[in-house]
């Protein structure tokens, strides 16, 4: 299978469900997208971007609809996703998938670059996560797929802060699953590696000009600390987040799946 290509793997169970998901107008969220609908999931993307989450949602075909949200700020988030809910009928899916990064030694980080990390990647799923569970606990079913990182599994050097960002989604993430247990909703996160995005781009950028690197080296060096030799693709990420929705997985909550080629083994 080409790398760039989803999976093929057939999910029934997955046909006619709703999802929600947030930073799916590009990169690993639009492969996400892409993958649900595919399995015969309706939609929504909800993405900072307004027109490009609309325009994502078209590609898709008939159905699928595209919104603005900022996950910062809790009143986006909770319109966002009553939208979805009226606009679709329901929701039995949330994936919490938008997210940022910025690059810098730990003892020069401002102020700025650790509210926008934290307050996207960490608070963003907090107040996504929360709007879904209070929908799932009232309906007594559902699904949350969380991304992570790499970076929440081992802290990465000019990363710190968005380490600790994703650090705290793995930790919310096992804690509300112990939560929802109970009634049968299921939450768990993907930790994807070097995966090849328009993020990605801008990290390389970053990471030459710190590190005194060209950028094909960055990417050589991610590509040699990756066991299986190449850069992640979104589909990658995609393919292991459609399964944790699925049935096949309905014996898994509370994980934080790694899906780095085996840059982390642990």
């Amino acid at each position: 299978m080409p790398q760039n290509q989803l999976s093929e793997q057939v999910h029934p169970d997955l046909n006619k469900k709703r999802a929600f998901l947030t930073g799916g107008a590009t990169g690993i969220g639009n492969a996400i997208a892409r993958g649900l609908a595919a399995q015969g999931v309706t939609v929504a993307i909800a993405d900072l971007d307004e027109a490009a989450a609309v325009k994502a949602a078209e590609a898709l075909g008939d159905g699928h609809i595209g919104l603005a949200v900022d996950v910062r700020e809790r009143a986006s988030v909770e319109a966002a996703f009553a939208a979805a809910l009226d606009r679709l009928g329901g929701i039995d899916i949330c994936i919490a998938n938008a997210g940022v990064s910025s690059m810098r030694a730990a003892v020069d980080l401002t102020d700025d670059d650790w509210d926008f990390n934290m307050n996207v990647n960490a608070r963003g799923v907090f107040l996504t996560n929360q709007a879904a569970a209070r929908h799932f606990s009232a309906t007594g079913s559902g699904v949350i797929v969380n991304t992570a990182s790499l970076a929440a599994k081992v802290g990465a050097p000019l990363l710190a802060h968005y380490s600790a960002s994703k650090f705290a989604v793995v930790g919310w993430t096992q804690a509300l699953a112990r939560e929802l247990a109970p009634m049968g909703i299921r939450v768990n996160a993907v930790c994807p590696g070097f995966v090849k995005t328009g993020m990605q781009d801008r990290e390389v950028a970053w990471e030459a000009s710190l590190r005194g690197m060209t950028g094909p080296q960055v990417v050589q060096d991610y590509i040699d600390q990756t066991p299986l030799g190449r850069l992640e693709t979104p589909e990658d990420v995609a393919n292991v987040s459609i399964f944790l929705c699925s049935q096949a997985a309905r014996f898994m909550t509370g994980q934080a799946i790694n899906v780095t080629g085996g840059v982390y083994m642990t």
